[in-house]
């Protein structure tokens, strides 16, 4: 597995850095450190920052213990860093890129997109985004999923990466009791109302598992719960309530002012929950090459 781990040298990068080292124990996996330098700025500079960024990335290689007897390229490039990241995981054919949480930046953030973001919209690489501290398998992996395409190719990237095991996974997946409202409205009992919600959350529940059927994905030992409500209030109770170490999340190639300004489910997760979230984008989605990568050679 080829995993690229992104790092501006921060506290949040070296938490993105030691996770990767550790997915990247096994004997056929290699770990791609990158670090963008921004180009906008005067030649001279460039060079210098360039030269010290290579320097600091082998010494990370060789003082991180995470780090230590895997095999291990450090690259710099020259960009801007959703771009160069982007490059530089189509350079190494990525399996997974491993960012760290991004800093927010308030309206900065709504009109443009972290840094994160613009590289799960742009890219076409798993993504995950590392907010705790690195630990070496993930034991409670939530999974929100809304029974489409993508959902399934969410699932199967998890599985793929080894990042979800059998046993240890909840799939979550939210339902809306569409009558409800009007019999509130109407004076229904509470016995009526709640044998109401209960006959569709088993209705949901039957199409979650027809779902997971349909995808080959029946056959895995999942932890299955339906929850009433929207998307993003049923992943917050589920987060509050199980405590998982990740989330798992399809993400839709919606883009432009739209999603930009209003944001999908994922986007918000990525936001407000502090929890490690795996970023999975639609199946089929095309990678790009780009050249003008900066690297040394690895250490293995």
């Amino acid at each position: 597995m080829n995993i690229v781990a992104a790092t501006d040298f921060s506290t949040r990068s070296n938490r993105a850095l030691r996770q990767a080292g550790l997915l990247a124990r096994s004997p056929d996996a290699t770990l791609h450190l990158v670090h963008v330098v921004d180009e906008d700025q005067p030649a001279e500079l460039i060079r210098i920052e360039v030269r010290e960024a290579q320097r600091v990335l082998v010494e990370q290689i060789a003082s991180m213990p995470e780090l230590q007897n895997v095999q291990c390229y450090p690259i710099v490039v020259k960009g801007h860093p959703f771009d160069g990241i982007l490059r530089a995981a189509a350079a190494a054919d990525a399996d997974l890129v491993v960012m760290g949480a991004h800093r927010k930046q308030f309206l900065r953030d709504i009109f443009t997109g972290t840094t994160i973001e613009r590289v799960i919209r742009g890219g076409r690489y798993p993504v995950l985004m590392v907010n705790n501290e690195a630990q070496r398998r993930y034991e409670r992996a939530l999974v929100p999923v809304d029974m489409s395409d993508t959902s399934a190719d969410a699932i199967r990237v998890g599985l793929s990466t080894g990042l979800l095991t059998q046993g240890a996974t909840t799939i979550l997946h939210a339902f809306s009791p569409m009558t409800k409202a009007r019999l509130v409205r109407s004076g229904a009992s509470a016995a009526v109302i709640s044998g109401y919600v209960d006959s569709e959350r088993l209705k949901a529940t039957e199409e979650l598992t027809k779902f997971l059927v349909a995808n080959k994905l029946g056959t895995q030992r999942w932890s299955l719960q339906v929850g009433e409500g929207g998307p993003m209030q049923v992943i917050t109770r589920a987060v509050s309530e199980r405590q998982p170490d990740m989330l798992v999340m399809g993400t839709h190639g919606r883009s432009g002012l739209v999603r930009a300004l209003i944001g999908s489910v994922t986007e918000e997760v990525l936001r407000s929950l502090s929890v490690d979230v795996l970023v999975v984008p639609p199946a089929g989605s095309e990678r790009t090459m780009s050249n003008s990568l900066i690297g040394t050679d690895p250490k293995a």
